[in-house]
């Protein structure tokens, strides 16, 4: 298909079985069902120092910052599933989104996140599903210059809310995830 759109899918946490993860995957699998080629990344998988502006400066971005910044220019939109860290992002996702911001002298400013489309959403073993969370990561991608659709998902109890399989037990909640993907590709459509 012609014009098809790239997204990029992740969860702001390194747990190998975090809720978060799973939930991304049931919004990538909405993007690629409504026609989108989505790329699934786990950000523990490119692991990264803290961000230190000296560090930067004597030795340049680190090889993984490199890999985010450039699957996130090659990509036209993003699912970002944000835990909820004592009502914020997780320094994790923070520190990703701070290296992957970094201008290259041969590129814009914000190259990895100008223009793109996003959808967020969180799970949460408290019971507002991470949604304390998502007005950060909201506010921090909007500055940015990232279009954040306003439909977002907060999926309290997520302890008890997921199938073995990944999927949610409730078809509402799992529906509305999956029109997550959908709307961010349904609108990287349009706009192409």
């Amino acid at each position: 298909m012609a014009n098809t759109p790239k997204i990029l899918a992740f969860a702001g946490s390194t747990r190998i079985d975090s809720y978060n993860k799973r939930l991304v995957k049931i919004a990538a699998a909405g993007a690629k069902a409504a026609g989108a080629e989505v790329t699934y990344i786990d950000l523990r998988d490119l692991p990264l120092p803290l961000y230190d502006e000296d560090l930067e400066a004597r030795e340049g971005l680190p090889p993984n910052a490199k890999t985010l910044k450039d699957l996130l220019i090659s990509h036209q939109g993003l699912l970002i599933a944000s835990p909820e860290y004592n009502s914020s992002l997780t320094a994790v996702l923070k520190n990703a989104i701070d290296w992957a911001s970094r201008p290259a002298s041969n590129e814009p400013p914000l190259a990895a996140f100008a223009g793109k489309v996003a959808a967020i959403m969180s799970t949460s073993p408290g019971g507002l599903g991470g949604l304390r969370g998502l007005v950060h990561l909201r506010s921090i991608l909007g500055n940015i210059k990232v279009l954040v659709l306003p439909d977002q998902v907060a999926v309290p109890n997520a302890s008890q809310v997921f199938n073995a399989d990944g999927s949610l037990k409730d078809p509402k909640q799992q529906e509305s995830v999956q029109n997550l993907g959908k709307n961010v590709a349904d609108i990287l459509f349009k706009l192409n």
